[in-house]
């Protein structure tokens, strides 16, 4: 977006042409020069801004899904939030990852190609030492994964797909697989290296180690459903998710059950009256005989109604219904 001056850089610059100070025709030659960027065709942008939000948006409700489920896996303070999503060649991610790391590859059926998650390795180490009893803290271990560790890991990250088919489901009904575990980024081409991929980058604190999480998605997954990573289509699907929730709400109520008193009347009395009941004593209630009663739902006083008999039970007749909430004393 282009830089927009205030009124005051307004003034001070048609100040400066005017007495001389800057020179108008220097001015608009270095704007044509500024008109011409270089353009690296390796880098192609693939993705609008709008797009990229919306991936973001999508992968944010991941984080919060990935969050709850290691919590509760884990039993561990879990904090995973969205840092950055840039698209950038699939050969610039796979420089990126260091050479000993943890690569999950997902399938997305029905959609084409592989998703990639890396997961730093102090990150990984600290959900293994969690899984096994530990604290997770920084003197976790750094050394190679043993193939029992490396089942761990498999088994947790097969058990965080509902996590990454809940996130998606605005977009795309799919079946995340775990297909494939790696450790090491060179035997990860999956893609032509000069594919462009969108990289969601998670920052994720595991107990008392922190660490990021890079999520790697080729143009080829993301090609079928661009078109609902429009800001249009959210707005208008959380609009219809809006009416459905409203639907289903109304449904619901309709079955709650609600008390419901008629008042007859109230009185106000002192302890040693109270004390001094017998059989047969009266109390003056403040309630006219010839005046409606009020009825409470929920002890919000809603309708005036008059009493009376229906089939042999003591009822009451709703005569209208009142506006806003009446106090007691009323």
């Amino acid at each position: 977006m282009d830089e927009v001056l205030s009124q005051n850089e307004i003034d001070a610059l048609l100040s400066a042409i005017t007495s001389g100070e800057m020179d108008a025709e220097e001015l608009k030659k270095e704007e044509d020069e500024k008109r011409i960027r270089v353009y690296d065709f390796k880098r192609a942008l693939r993705f609008s801004k709008d797009q990229i939000r919306s991936i973001s948006r999508l992968h944010e409700n991941y984080a919060r899904l990935l969050t709850t489920f290691f919590a509760t896996q884990l039993r561990t303070y879990v904090n995973i939030h969205v840092t950055s999503v840039d698209q950038v060649p699939y050969e610039e991610f796979i420089r990126s990852v260091p050479k000993r790391t943890v690569l999950n590859i997902y399938s997305l059926q029905p959609l084409d190609g592989n998703l990639i998650m890396e997961i730093n390795p102090n990150i990984a180490f600290a959900l293994l030492e969690r899984l096994l009893g530990g604290k997770g803290s920084d003197d976790s271990k750094k050394g190679n994964l043993t193939e029992i560790e490396k089942l761990l890991l498999t088994q947790l990250f097969e058990k965080a797909e509902d996590s990454l088919k809940n996130a998606w489901s605005s977009v795309a009904d799919i079946e995340p697989v775990l297909e494939e575990f790696e450790e090491n980024p060179q035997f990860m081409q999956k893609v032509a290296p000069s594919e462009t991929v969108v990289v969601v980058s998670l920052t994720a604190m595991i107990g008392e180690v922190s660490g990021m999480i890079n999520i790697c998605i080729p143009h080829i997954i993301l090609e079928p459903i661009i078109p609902k990573l429009s800001a249009s289509y959210w707005m208008q699907t959380n609009k219809n998710k809006d009416e459905k929730s409203l639907q289903r709400m109304s449904l619901y109520l309709q079955n709650t059950d609600v008390e419901v008193k008629a008042i007859l009347g109230e009185a106000t009395i002192n302890i040693d009256e109270f004390l001094k009941f017998s059989a047969g004593d009266v109390i003056a209630l403040d309630q006219a005989i010839d005046s409606p009663l009020k009825m409470a739902v929920n002890d919000e006083f809603k309708f005036l109604v008059q009493p009376g008999k229906y089939r042999h039970k003591m009822s009451v007749q709703v005569l209208e219904e009142l506006n806003g909430v009446m106090e007691n004393d009323e």
